[in-house]
């Protein structure tokens, strides 16, 4: 690789524009991924915990998406029989495994709502459902923001798999731009690397400024020590 230097730094700048255009892509995959995951894990964990009959299949399901890489998973729905789009594909295959990652954050977040709240609200004349809906999900979501950021991070370097089903992300972008730049790869890969980072940090730092603004009295705020339990704050 040629000294820094050496490196022609007019091409450089001029593919700046390229591994920008890249960044939409990775933002489109990441909210189909997220979203689907979210619906899904949602879904999964309330079945896991109020599913009776049902608990065990919810259970099974996660573990199972749990267990397989996700590129393995990318793969799996590319060779499905039939014409996916690759975008779609990304999507399916990413937020199968998002989804089983999210529905423990959820479950656990579902757990932590007193059952007292539940038997109250039925006594009111709420049915279970009612309940669920109404009181538990509403604070349960609120507590599961914080854990959420660490899913969302994952996932944003997740999306550098999504090359294996055809999809020009930012990873491939900067390899073509190596490729016929014939060298630059440790500078390509550093600002691939800063681009990730700032990706990174601007989401995480919205969702825990959306956290402090759905924070309820009563609840814990991040980076609270509970001194009955001596839990060390994420």
């Amino acid at each position: 690789m040629p000294p820094l230097s050496e490196m022609n730094w007019d091409v450089l700048l001029a593919e700046l524009p390229i591994l920008v255009g890249s960044v939409v892509v990775v933002a489109e995959v990441l909210f189909g991924v997220m979203s689907f995951g979210f619906f899904l894990g949602l879904g999964l964990a309330t079945m896991e915990v109020y599913g009776g009959v049902f608990s065990n299949c919810a259970a099974f399901i996660q573990r199972f998406f749990r267990a397989i890489p996700p590129i393995v998973l990318l793969l799996l729905v590319f060779y499905l029989p039939f014409d996916i789009p690759p975008l779609l594909v990304a999507i399916l295959g990413l937020g199968l495994c998002s989804a089983a990652y999210q529905s423990q954050i959820f479950r656990a977040a579902i757990q932590s709502v007193r059952t007292g709240e539940i038997v109250a609200a039925r006594a009111l004349g709420m049915t279970k459902l009612q309940a669920v809906l109404h009181i538990v999900l509403p604070q349960a979501l609120r507590r599961a923001i914080g854990p959420w950021t660490n899913e969302f991070a994952s996932e944003i370097k997740d999306t550098s798999l999504i090359y294996v089903v055809g999809i020009p992300e930012l990873l491939r972008r900067a390899r073509y731009i190596i490729a016929y730049t014939r060298g630059n790869a440790l500078l390509m890969y550093a600002i691939v690397a800063v681009i990730y980072f700032i990706l990174t940090r601007f989401g995480t730092s919205f969702l825990y400024w959306l956290e402090g603004r759905l924070w309820v009295p009563g609840f814990e705020r991040r980076g609270q020590v509970r001194a009955s339990t001596g839990a060390v704050p994420r």
